[in-house]
């Protein structure tokens, strides 16, 4: 099992566009044995310190595999709106790891 979080920037006033992207791609991580464990949009409120600018969301996503992952990655309609991510999202941070 491997996870995944993402910390996605938008640029200003793209998040239409990022939203149409993430409501078509999301449903597909289940067809690659993927889920969406949490997608969080942070408000000012929970930032508790840190130097980094918060992000507009963050995901938690698992696979059963990293084969799977590449599978959903190499996805022929996700790669399809891939114009719509590359419209809206000005940066993001992928972390990868397993449970300890």
């Amino acid at each position: 099992m491997i996870y995944l979080t993402q910390l996605v920037y938008l640029r200003d006033g793209y998040e239409d566009a990022f939203d149409r992207f993430e409501d078509a791609v999301l449903p597909l991580l289940s067809k690659y044995r993927g889920e969406l464990l949490l997608r969080l949009r942070p408000g000012p409120a929970s930032r508790i310190g840190g130097s980094s600018e918060a992000p507009h969301e963050i995901h938690l996503v698992r696979f059963e595999s990293d084969e799977d992952l590449l599978r959903y990655s190499d996805d022929e309609e996700r790669k399809r709106l891939l114009p719509l991510k590359e419209q809206s999202v000005r940066n993001s941070l992928l972390i990868k790891g397993t449970l300890a």
